[in-house]
């Protein structure tokens, strides 16, 4: 299943694996392991932030994906699920509107 990660870095480790470093280093470490889709990096909530979108096979990979980002900055995550135009179309959202609208 398709989910956006959002990343959010808290100023500090992150300052100081800038400092010493290490800041891309372990970006790139983590990236490699999950293996995002697409990844983009920018500010969320005047803090440093990413965006990424990750294919779960299971509520069991969370961790997999989360831990790397909380072990070495702290950061806070959550997962959104995406769907496609298809997996829009497919919802049955016609039949839904009839049943509860």
């Amino acid at each position: 299943m398709k989910m956006l990660l959002t990343v959010q870095f808290p100023l500090e480790p992150f300052n100081s694996h800038v400092r010493n470093g290490k800041a891309g280093e372990i970006i790139a470490r983590i990236l490699e392991d999950i293996k995002p889709e697409t990844a983009y990096f920018t500010e969320r909530d005047g803090k440093r932030g990413g965006v990424f979108v990750i294919d779960l096979q299971s509520a069991s990979d969370v961790p997999r994906y989360a831990e790397p980002f909380f072990l070495n900055f702290d950061a806070s995550c959550e997962f959104s699920i995406l769907m496609s135009p298809e997996d829009l179309e497919g919802a049955g959202l016609e039949a839904l509107g009839k049943k509860w609208g």
